[in-house]
């Protein structure tokens, strides 16, 4: 079954920066939601895939 959230509704419930938090999971892995203020520094994991979805601001500095 699917679930649907209200991405705005989590977002106004987490107050820090740089603290990612689960907020579903997807074919086996965990979908979560940051907020990020600044630079974000790039990295990668050798053994996980990762996507990122921009819902607020500018990631042409990212």
């Amino acid at each position: 079954m699917i679930s649907k959230i209200n991405i705005q509704d989590k977002f106004m419930r987490i107050h820090d920066y740089f603290n990612p938090r689960i907020s579903g999971e997807l074919n086996d892995s965990y979908v979560k939601m940051v907020k990020i203020k600044g630079e974000f520094i790039w990295h990668h994991h050798d053994h996980e895939d990762e996507m990122f979805f921009v819902w607020k601001g500018d990631y042409s500095s990212v």
